[in-house]
């Protein structure tokens, strides 16, 4: 099928009437929005006139404005859309300061909105504008959301590259294991919902992360009527690619925190998985303190401590809590004050686990709820304390 795919509710069973064409789209009274287009931006300074002449092309004859939500640029793309903003009254820039992230700024982006469609699209000038009254008129078919698909067919990712394609298709097929999601495309980054149905379920979504679909797709607990556009992804406009581990991590977390009913944040995980980093560093610098150095236990242990404390420290600075990220005196004070909390962590932990031996019980299940502990109260006090969002 070249055209847009069946629409399908999140169970998968296929509604009985087909999706509507682009030009069946109702024309809301004069002066009103039809569409919302959120483009989160870091570093795309070249990008946004670009982008702003293509949807003009595309969308002849739409309502629609331009959403610029960018996470202060060092490059100045924020000044270039308001620049953008001061010559087109379609166009609008809200600049985060001191906050990071991509599915935060599609949040904060939809949210500003007011017309009864949305659009999320990256501002690299790799997702294909001419679909979108296509999209459009899916959801005036009776979709609730339209996914951008790479992998439907006629689509096509192969500008991905090799490494980037593989990983992509990998965490796609992972998603739908674990998941059973109802698309061929949940890590997309291009799609269309309507308002009401995201402001709805926003209030599940996290704002950490990277893939906001996957995340929408999940927390809609099958209550969207879904359909797919097939598009080809193209090579990148202006800028540098933004895929890097974090993505990794940050969709692993996400998984996670899916898996457990959102029990638990994808923060706490990460926050847990640079502690397991740091024990690894622990005791490869106790051994090496140990057996290179002739260092006595107790002074090789505090080397280690010390050691692994800075490493998970400055992980989590760069990683964890990257859109709060300490920097200057900031840094060294927030340092100080993760190694006390984490000396504290260390005492609860031993403590609980103690008090669970001598109630006698296992070993290791007192081993690991004093580690629990220990990881509650270090991630409980280093996010309130260490890493506490400054005005």
């Amino acid at each position: 099928m070249t055209g847009s795919q069946a629409i399908e509710r999140y169970d998968g069973h296929p509604d009985a009437a087909p999706p509507a064409q682009a030009s069946h789209v109702a024309i809301p009274a004069k002066g009103e929005i039809t569409l919302s287009i959120v483009i989160p931006t870091l570093n795309e300074v070249g990008n946004v006139a670009e982008i702003v002449s293509r949807l003009d092309r595309a969308l002849a004859g739409v309502r629609y404005e331009v959403i610029f939500v960018d996470d202060d640029s060092p490059d100045g793309t924020w000044s270039a859309a308001k620049a953008l903003a001061a010559k087109d009254t379609r166009v609008r820039c809200v600049r985060r300061v001191g906050r990071r992230g991509l599915s935060g700024a599609c949040i904060e982006g939809i949210l500003s909105s007011s017309a009864p469609y949305v659009l999320v699209m990256d501002g690299d000038l790799q997702h294909d504008e001419t679909i979108i009254p296509a999209m459009l008129g899916d959801l005036a078919g009776g979709a609730d959301l339209v996914v951008a698909s790479r992998y439907a067919e006629a689509g096509s990712g192969t500008a991905l590259g090799q490494r980037r394609g593989a990983i992509s298709q990998f965490a796609t097929r992972l998603a739908q294991f674990f998941f059973a999601t109802p698309v061929t495309d949940p890590m997309s980054g291009f799609f269309m919902m309507r308002r009401e149905c995201f402001e709805a379920i926003a209030p599940k979504l996290s704002p950490i992360g990277f893939k906001i679909l996957l995340d929408i797709l999940i927390s809609s607990g099958g209550s969207l009527a879904i359909a797919e556009q097939p598009y080809t992804f193209r090579r990148r406009f202006a800028g540098d690619s933004k895929f890097d581990a974090q993505v990794g991590l940050d969709f692993l977390g996400l998984l996670l925190a899916k898996a457990t009913g959102d029990f638990v944040g994808p923060r706490f995980i990460t926050f847990c998985l640079v502690g397991a980093v740091g024990l690894i560093v622990h005791l490869a610098v106790l051994r090496l303190s140990l057996v290179l150095l002739m260092f006595a236990f107790p002074v090789a242990q505090a080397l280690a401590t010390f050691v692994s404390m800075g490493s998970n420290f400055f992980i989590n600075n760069a990683v964890t809590y990257r859109d709060c990220r300490l920097q200057g005196r900031f840094l060294i004070s927030g340092f100080i004050t993760f190694c006390l909390i984490c000396s504290v962590g260390a005492l609860a932990n031993v403590g609980t686990a103690s008090w669970l031996y001598t109630d006698h019980v296992t070993w290791w299940g007192a081993g690991v709820a004093g580690a629990l502990m220990g990881a509650v109260w270090n991630y409980s006090l280093s996010t309130e304390i260490v890493w506490r969002r400054r005005s």
